[in-house]
């Protein structure tokens, strides 16, 4: 048997790839919308793709089932309870699909983080007889957690239904494996899709019996009680994601092809007035030293597709400044979150606008021991933190204002306009994001402070907790 584990760290999302070597036949659970690896590992392995699964409608990604379908002639497979567009079979709970004499995949249906999601078990009759070698859990138990009954709340589910289902799911069916089973999730730490991952990929049942704050004995009142509080902010794309994943589209082939134009200055200038992001993919230290009025900066080094799912509008156009020959990176990941409306980039980045200085701007920068003395004078900036509501419950400035930043654009009417404000996250990558967003919105005395609260305390100043006043 074959067992290969995908992790696509940017969006803290795990694949996989399961295959029988007797027959070659070779099944993808839950793959990236980019399919490339899957395919370049089945020819060297000697197998061919001919099944993918997807585990539920997945809202944190598109995944790469219609891909793999037209590039692979491979068979789609959904939940009994999954309606989509496109033709599929559905696997009831028990549902069994040979790979080949020494590998069967066998369906568990385990409603809860959504409806139709399932987990899907791989039966090794090579060395482990009737027992289940390992169970690919989707989002339904993840490494120190499970997955967030909340998500589907915007398409006719409560989280209280959801949080019940889900209960039942991991109890009768989950928990009564044996627990030397390996579950492997599809996500790890960094997911929005639970709010306590681990960063482990692999563990056991048995493991996850025990130190799982939500598999400890409890009723099923306390534990939806539980897995409902405190979960993260929704990005607006997760609903817009779990219904793509139910339809026929476009592949992320054809919609490379079609965007990946270059453009002038004089393009992307008219593309803005219509109503265009600009969306400027480079460093955000390369950013704030020069970019092009009214770009929104989110770096290709950090959680990039998050990030523009979460500030963009995924029904209006991109043009997209990178650094030359990261251009269709820039695309393809923004591909990967469903978002094909990149109309273009611009020819030749930063150095197409030497000739027009004009249209240069650059954020102002602060260090730490700086801003503290700022804040000690009669006439002190306003420190906007834009971490999540948690991070500043934790450790913040003092007197500092919390707007986390996936609800920065909505809240812009809370913050001056006759005042200065530095922004702040953890490190820079964040605020890089909020101060690029509060420029296009016209605000015009905006500085990020280098670092973050990291330099902060690295520097020995002082910060307050969640019950200091």
């Amino acid at each position: 048997m074959i067992l290969e584990q995908y992790y696509l760290g940017c969006l803290a999302h795990a694949s996989y790839l399961v295959a029988d070597e007797q027959s070659g036949t070779a099944a993808v659970v839950d793959p990236q919308r980019d399919v490339d690896q899957y395919r370049l590992d089945a020819r060297r392995l000697g197998v061919r793709i001919r099944h993918v699964f997807l585990t539920h409608f997945h809202a944190d990604f598109v995944a790469g089932h219609l891909e793999l379908r037209d590039r692979e002639g491979a068979t789609i497979y959904l939940g009994a309870s999954a309606r989509a567009e496109y033709e599929f079979v559905a696997l009831g709970h028990g549902a069994t699909v040979e790979l080949g004499p020494g590998v069967r995949l066998e369906a568990l249906e385990t409603p809860g983080h959504s409806p139709e999601s399932i987990s899907i078990l791989v039966h090794d009759r090579a060395s482990d007889g009737a027992a289940p070698h390992a169970v690919l859990t989707g989002d339904t138990l993840f490494i120190g957690d499970v997955g967030r009954p909340d998500l589907r709340a915007s398409l006719g589910w409560s989280a209280e239904e959801l949080g019940g289902l889900l209960y039942d799911s991991l109890w009768d069916k989950l928990l009564r494996l044996p627990d030397a089973t390996l579950v492997y999730p599809a996500h790890g730490a960094g997911s929005l899709c639970g709010k306590n991952l681990s960063t482990d990929t692999v563990s056991t049942i048995g493991a996850q019996r025990l130190y799982n704050y939500a598999l400890q004995p409890m009723s099923r009142e306390e534990f939806v009680r539980i897995v409902t509080a405190d979960q993260p902010d929704t990005p607006a794309y997760f609903a817009y994601d779990a219904v793509l994943n139910a339809k026929e589209r476009a592949t992320l082939e054809e919609a490379l092809d079609r965007e990946l134009q270059p453009l002038s200055v004089l393009e992307v200038l008219a593309l803005r007035r219509e109503g265009a992001h600009v969306l400027d993919t480079r460093e955000p230290a390369d950013f704030e030293g020069a970019h092009l009025a009214g770009s929104v900066n989110v770096g290709l080094g950090g959680s990039y597709a998050t990030w523009c799912g979460t500030i963009l509008d995924a029904e209006r156009p991109v043009a997209i400044v990178a650094d030359p020959g990261r251009e269709e990176e820039a695309a393809m990941r923004l591909g990967r979150i469903g978002f094909d409306v990149v109309v273009g980039y611009l020819e030749g980045g930063m150095q197409a606008l030497e000739e027009r200085p004009d249209l240069v701007m650059r954020v102002e920068r602060v260090t730490a021991g700086v801003l503290a003395k700022q804040l000690g004078s009669t006439e002190p900036p306003l420190v906007l933190d834009v971490r999540t509501e948690r991070e500043w419950r934790e450790r913040r400035i003092d007197d500092s204002l919390n707007i986390p930043l996936g609800r920065l654009v909505e809240r812009l009417g809370e913050l001056p306009r006759d005042r200065p404000v530095v922004v702040h996250c953890a490190s820079g990558y964040r605020s890089a994001i909020g101060a690029s967003l509060l420029l296009r919105d016209g605000f015009a005395d905006i500085t990020d402070l280098v670092g973050g609260i990291a330099a902060w305390d690295s520097s020995r100043l002082e910060t307050v907790a969640a019950d200091a006043r």
